[in-house]
């Protein structure tokens, strides 16, 4: 029993599906009545409706003759009966027809799915959803162009199909009595529902992005010097077509991504803002075809390359998780591209501790002490980029990042080595910053590391912790490993120049050189040191180290038989006596009249 305003929408809903229906030509007509003739025996599209309203009785009968009719004008064979498909016309036909026959069929759903008699809550958001649809499929056709967007060749003929899918449901929930398995059907009707939604959510993305409205079938590349406008729409028309379109869509669409980022450094901001990033990562998983995935990494990594914006994108669109997945389980050429773009996204200091937050430390260690040359070089930097973080830096440290990283930068590789510089700078930051475990293995590894005089001037500043560290005693080995580091930095001129300026380094240093010092010192390691300083012949320095006592310290060693003592104490005494012999050439000079007087 319904209401007499429910039954005035129905006679509304059916003259509207009538009158849709009889728009056609005299010959068209004269089809449909030979159609109706030949298929008086088959079973109907849908079953008949019946109505009553709750004064008089009175019975409303549609019959889908009408709906048949339509279909044979298509010139379309398939039988069309209850519960099965309604086979949709090829690519190549023209959509109006397939678009007028999928709006006459939403119509007749939503007349029929008032009279369910099961699920009838499940039958409430799926009449929501159609009347979605209905009035998605108004907009489009109200859109200048929309029959020549080619992905509407697919969208169409799935939606037709989804449908038919849907009245074969409805006809069970129909039944006087509900028969079926109660389980399957409601599983059934929620996978009805999700079709329902993606077609919803896909017809709502192809009206917001304005393409319908565009006569060009394919929208040509812009060039690198076109409006932002230009690119901007084209982008929209790219994202539309790789979300919605199949397999050769994507394809297609993600090589005209990765031509456009290529081209135009400007693209990757316009993208960042006016394509959906989110749904590009989510072709990195590994259930897309490998093809697909691999033009996605490739655009992912390019983006994270090219400007602050779009690397913030993609992080904030989750594109970190699906990168060490696939660096963890990639192919070579996939891991390569992940590792890239984990080194991008990790140089930003806000967004580096979320490694530890997708559990990453240990893939990016796995991928050092495992990955191929380039593989490492980046995942070095990505290591270098998280240490900055306290409580990363202590992970890798329990987690055994250094013994991988030890033979990774004291290997051959020029490129390893050129891409550590940042790990190098790191290390000075643990040398002055790190505890005592730290230190020692920050010490350790300059040490032995091959470091270009460059990075020896961007860690000069680690100078004055390496020569408080030579005078603890433990960890044992701590004060060597601090001592080579000291020397190795102190083979650039400017370095020796910074430590000479600090005053309580220079004391401390020549106090660890006094044989009457108790400090527990290998009295080798600072006379190494002073040598080192003294290998550039600096004056200043020389003058320095005998003001504070430096010549009187390294004698008494000499006589010790400390090694390197004696040839020490000969620079600096050399230095000191050359200055000695200038000032007594100079006073003798000021003695001889002049010959011009």
């Amino acid at each position: 029993n319904l209401s007499t305003n429910t039954n005035h929408d129905i006679k509304r809903g059916l003259n509207y599906c009538h009158q849709s229906t009889h728009k056609q030509s005299d010959t068209q007509k004269a089809q449909s009545e030979r159609d109706r003739d030949s298929s008086s025996s088959r079973l109907s599209l849908f079953p008949a409706i019946s109505f009553k309203q709750k004064k008089k009785k009175q019975t409303l009968l549609f019959s889908s003759c009408d709906l048949f009719s339509f279909h044979s004008s298509m010139h379309h064979s398939s039988t069309a009966v209850s519960g099965e498909l309604i086979k949709p016309p090829p690519s190549t036909a023209p959509l109006q027809p397939l678009l007028d026959l999928i709006t006459n069929v939403l119509s007749l759903l939503l007349l029929s799915s008032l009279t369910v008699r099961s699920f009838i809550g499940k039958w409430q958001i799926l009449r929501s959803k159609l009347f979605s649809l209905h009035s998605s499929l108004s907009f489009l056709s109200e859109s200048p162009h929309w029959s020549q967007n080619p992905l509407l060749h697919t969208l169409l003929p799935s939606l037709l199909s989804n449908l038919q899918r849907l009245n074969s449901l409805l006809h069970q929930c129909s039944a006087p009595s509900f028969s079926g398995g109660k389980l399957l059907m409601h599983s059934d009707l929620d996978i009805a529902s999700s079709s329902l939604s993606t077609h919803i959510s896909d017809l709502d993305l192809l009206l917001r992005s304005g393409v319908l409205h565009q006569n060009a079938i394919v929208l040509s590349l812009p060039a690198p010097t076109s409006d932002k406008d230009d690119i901007a729409f084209f982008i929209r028309d790219l994202f539309t077509r790789l979300q919605i379109g199949g397999a050769e869509f994507k394809k297609k669409s993600l090589e005209s991504l990765l031509q456009l980022l290529t081209d135009s450094e400007k693209s990757a901001r316009i993208i960042a803002k006016e394509g959906n990033v989110g749904y590009l990562v989510t072709l990195l998983d590994l259930h897309h075809h490998p093809l697909i995935r691999e033009h996605a990494l490739a655009a992912v990594s390019l983006l994270t390359l090219s400007s602050v914006d779009s690397r913030k994108t993609v992080f904030e669109e989750g594109g970190l998780g699906p990168l060490l997945r696939l660096l963890e389980t990639g192919s070579p050429p996939l891991k390569t591209r992940a590792a890239v773009a984990i080194e991008a996204i990790t140089a930003d200091p806000e967004t580096a501790w979320a490694i530890s937050a997708y559990g990453g430390v240990t893939v990016l260690i796995e991928a050092c002490r495992s990955g191929s040359l380039e593989v490492q070089e980046h995942i070095a930097g990505a290591i270098s980029n998280i240490a900055a973080v306290e409580d990363i830096r202590t992970m890798l440290a329990e987690e055994g990042a250094v013994p991988v990283l030890i033979p990774l930068l004291t290997s051959c590789s020029s490129s390893v080595l050129s891409s550590s510089t940042g790990f190098i700078i790191q290390l000075g930051e643990f040398v002055k910053h790190g505890n005592v475990i730290l230190q020692q293995i920050s010490s350790s590894l300059l040490a032995k590391l091959t470091i270009s005089d460059g990075n020896k001037r961007a860690i000069s500043d680690c100078l004055i912790s390496l020569i408080k560290l030579m005078e603890s005693p433990k960890p044992a080995g701590l004060q060597e490993a601090a001592t080579e580091a000291a020397k190795l930095l102190l083979t650039v001129r400017s370095n020796r120049k910074e430590l000479m300026r600090d005053e309580k380094s220079v004391i401390r240093l020549v106090l660890m050189l006094d044989p009457r010092n108790e400090r527990m010192v290998a009295k080798e390691l600072p006379v190494m040191v002073v040598a080192a300083i003294l290998s550039g012949g600096n004056n200043p320095a020389r003058t320095k180290l005998i003001s504070l006592g430096a010549d009187r310290h390294l004698q008494s060693l000499e006589e010790l038989e400390v090694s390197g003592a004696k040839k020490t104490l000969q620079r600096l005494a050399a230095g000191n006596r050359l200055k000695s012999m200038k000032a007594a050439i100079v006073e003798d000079l000021e003695r001889v009249p002049s010959t011009f007087d």
